[in-house]
């Protein structure tokens, strides 16, 4: 992809060693490092510090990697996950026992507090100044970490040889303030003025991104730098073979923080009308995501509602094999945000060969309207419709929307890392 020597920085991946499973952004922080700190590659790993940027030797980075993945527990196979195990038994199929001997054993918080707090101080002590980076070095930051935080990244001013790539995963604090945590908008306008003063390149997970970064940086007074826009690649757990189980009812399936912008309220709105109108036949609803916030009317539902709680299951802490077999289970994927950088459940929810329903914004246009049915996030009829549609015996919608699936090939990382390649190399 290039043949400069590569400095990626480590900051985040390093923090979510206290971390039992991943978040999306962790998720490509994982990809690049493995890639561009993998194999033959002439690379380093960086680290902010308040005492400044510590440089590591890519062995030394490796280890962090790993050691990250290592603790992340949510990677274990289906039939060891006891989340998915519990979900398939209320869903009605026979209890499933755990596969043998490949049940974890989870490292506790504590335990994996002392891993980050040990790895801290041995980068204090092992790392090297930012005078120790390679002339001629590409950095890579792929989280929005620390970007807050303009000083961080004044060793850039001095290390004029040195070029910057930033990955932008979303401007949804910017663009839609009315969704983030106080606050947050101011903190996400900081990262953009920082890559707007050292970025020779930007990475996109999507043109809508791409488009809205270029606009916002424009509008600050930036320049515009190239950008190259790499679909998210999706895990090889996703896929139409594997473990599943039949769900003794139409089941359905949304996935994400239950905060404001994904719209669950929409959803509970939506089931306890259905309930009222089919009462026992009423379809059952998945929620596979932790508590957010600024939700606190969707969170009302899910525990004052009756009728939701009769026909509503949570599930936290499944791991992505775990999801993967939930979607090759259940009836339908459920997308109905208001606003997105990407959206990998739909595409992960595609590679299983589950048919999806998501709102009709432009990145799920640019990512899925070859297979989605689309529906605008307001419009509440039109979703019951749809719903009540594929929960019917021998949906026809839900057979158009499966045939639309046939041949579909998720993105892929190797697929991402050849799109942003050009844009790294002529740097």
């Amino acid at each position: 992809m290039t043949d400069r020597p590569i400095a990626f920085d480590l900051t985040r991946l390093v923090t979510r060693l206290r971390h039992a499973s991943p978040s999306g952004i962790d998720r490509v922080d994982l990809a690049y490092a493995r890639a561009f700190l993998g194999g033959t590659r002439d690379g380093v790993g960086l680290v902010s510090t308040a005492f400044g940027p510590r440089v590591l030797d890519r062995d030394h980075a490796l280890a962090i990697v790993e050691a990250v993945a290592a603790g992340w527990v949510e990677d274990r196979e289906a039939l060891a996950d006891p989340i998915y195990r519990g979900l398939a038994t209320r869903c009605g199929a026979p209890p499933i026992a755990p596969a043998p001997d490949i049940e974890p054993s989870a490292t506790g918080k504590a335990a994996r507090r002392r891993i980050q707090f040990r790895t801290a101080a041995d980068i204090a002590l092992r790392g090297r100044p930012v005078t120790a980076l390679p002339r001629d070095t590409l950095y890579l930051h792929t989280s929005h970490l620390r970007l807050d935080v303009p000083e961080r990244f004044d060793w850039l001013y001095s290390r004029r040889d040195v070029r910057a790539a930033f990955f932008v995963h979303d401007l949804i604090p910017i663009t839609h303030p009315e969704y983030g945590r106080a606050g947050e908008a101011e903190r996400h306008q900081a990262r953009l003025r920082t890559i707007g003063r050292h970025a020779a390149a930007i990475l996109v997970n999507s043109a809508d991104t791409g488009r809205r970064t270029l606009d916002h940086l424009a509008s600050a007074g930036f320049g515009r730098p190239p950008v190259a826009v790499g679909h998210l690649g999706v895990e090889d757990a996703f896929g139409p073979a594997g473990s599943r189980f039949e769900p003794d009812q139409p089941t359905f399936l949304v996935c994400g923080t239950i905060e404001s912008r994904k719209n669950h309220l929409l959803l509970f709105q939506i089931w306890r009308a259905l309930a009222e109108r089919h009462g026992a036949a009423t379809p059952r609803l998945i929620v596979v995501g932790r508590r957010g916030w600024e939700a606190e009317s969707a969170i009302d539902m899910l525990e004052r509602c009756p009728s939701v709680r009769a026909h509503v299951i949570e599930a936290t802490g499944l791991s992505t094999h775990g999801l993967a077999a939930l979607m090759r289970s259940c009836t339908a994927l459920l997308m109905p945000s208001f606003t997105e950088g990407y959206g990998i459940p739909l595409v992960e929810a595609a590679a299983s060969g589950l048919p999806v329903v998501a709102s009709d914004i432009p990145v799920h246009r640019e990512i899925a309207e070859r297979f989605a049915l689309l529906r605008d996030p307001l419009d509440g009829p039109g979703w019951i419709d749809a719903i009540e549609a594929l929960a019917r015996p021998a949906s026809p919608l839900r057979h158009d929307l499966a045939r639309r699936l046939e041949g579909y090939l998720p993105p892929s990382w190797r697929a991402h890392f050849e799109a942003v390649g050009p844009t790294l190399a002529a740097l």
